[in-house]
């Protein structure tokens, strides 16, 4: 059952008071009335008594009333009682049918009135509602912390809210700004030593009188430190792609993603291409990345003979790529550990050779940049089925 709004409960609530109060008075003032009429009637000595009647005018004593029929003092009487009874009575509904329409009339225009008023105490929410769920919307590509709702108005409850609200945005927008420089620093500080320690060993490796041991401890430090640039080209790549794209420009994934396939190495796997347009907006480079890394984690976590598909579509207006490889069987619930960084299956962290363990992170990041999401699906017989959804743009 679909619960009912604060603006509509805020409304039945006012209307409900409205009604009641209403109610309230209408039968406060039924008793009041009924009662006045009753003293007036005794004090008029507007009730005939038949016996002092009889009394007065005699037992045998016949009288018209309004030049009609002659009657006996008793009937005459009572006739008279019957009318004036029938009067207050009629009095009584009158101000009940009429009071009550009034009431309804009344009371509907209340609940309007409530329903209008209820949408203006009910904006700054609206406000703070509608900028919390664009921060969330970009919180994961840390866009949406510059936001702020900056409320106006007099100093209650809704405005210390809005004012707490702001001021946890700014202590997160300047941890994550604080989180992505020290990534980024610390990743071009590494890559210099990493360089220089490439360079020597490759001299070591090169000279004439280099022993085997020696050259065969040289190729073990350069594929140790080949591994160390591919980490630190990551944490760039991941720094870089949870950043606002600044500069979007029309990118066809079908193009990319058959760049992506000229360019990497596959072995022996087969590939199954099935490219069709799939406009979207974004970065040229990131959104090759993105493809990159997709194909070369279907590669790497492949099996000997297998095969990969990489395609590409546009459905529901959003532009798609998806990754479909052979491979070993992946729970469903290891799905979600392998797009955090460092992770892969089995809980395994960096320390094998096959690669750093940010490929599908930086994925994940680079899709959220770009508005979209990136899910993953273990395949029936082993492997995954990956698809990266992104905002469609026409052709």
């Amino acid at each position: 059952m679909k619960r009912l709004t604060i603006r509509m409960r805020l409304t039945v609530l006012y209307g409900g008071l409205f009604l009641l109060a209403g109610v309230t008075l209408l039968g406060v003032t039924y008793l009041l009335v009924g009662q006045r009429l009753a003293a007036r009637d005794l004090k008029s000595g507007v009730a005939v008594d038949v016996s002092k009647a009889k009394l007065l005018a005699g037992t045998d004593a016949v009288v018209k009333v309004n030049g009609g029929e002659p009657m006996t003092i008793e009937e005459a009487a009572r006739l008279f009682n019957e009318r004036q009874a029938r009067y207050r009575q009629d009095t009584l509904n009158s101000l009940l049918t009429q009071g009550g329409v009034a009431l309804v009339v009344v009371g509907v225009a209340a609940s309007g009135f409530g329903w209008l008023i209820a949408e203006r105490a009910l904006r700054p929410v609206h406000e703070i509602t509608a900028t919390a769920r664009r921060v969330a919307a970009g919180a994961s590509a840390h866009r949406g912390l510059h936001e702020r709702i900056g409320l106006s108005g007099p100093r209650d409850e809704i405005k210390e809210l809005a004012d707490t609200f702001d001021d946890m945005l700014e202590r997160l927008d300047r941890s994550f700004d604080g989180q992505r420089r020290f990534v980024a620093n610390a990743s071009h500080e590494l890559r210099t030593p990493l360089a220089i320690n490439r360079a020597l060993v490759e001299v070591a490796v090169t000279r004439p009188d280099a022993s085997p041991d020696i050259r065969q401890l040289g190729d073990t430090l350069l594929a140790v430190n080949a591994r160390h640039e591919r980490l630190i080209d990551g944490l760039l790549m991941l720094a870089d792609s949870e950043t606002v794209v600044a500069d979007p420009a029309p990118v066809d994934l079908r193009d990319v993603a058959a760049h992506v396939l000229d360019q990497c190495p596959i072995g022996e796997l087969t590939v199954r291409p099935a490219l069709s347009p799939a406009p979207t907006h974004g970065d040229p480079v990131l959104l090759e990345r993105l493809v990159q890394n997709l194909v070369e984690n279907a590669v790497r976590h492949n099996v000997p003979s297998g095969w990969l598909t990489v395609s590409s579509r546009t459905d529901a207006g959003r532009a798609e790529v998806t990754v479909t490889n052979t491979g070993p069987v992946v729970a469903p619930y290891d799905v979600e550990a392998i797009f955090e960084p460092f992770r892969r299956l089995g809980g395994d962290r960096v320390g094998s050779e096959r690669g750093s363990g940010l490929g599908l992170s930086i994925v994940r990041a680079v899709a959220r940049a770009h508005g979209g999401e990136v899910t993953a699906v273990p395949r029936d017989g082993g492997g995954l089925v990956v698809t990266v959804r992104l905002p469609g743009h026409p052709a």
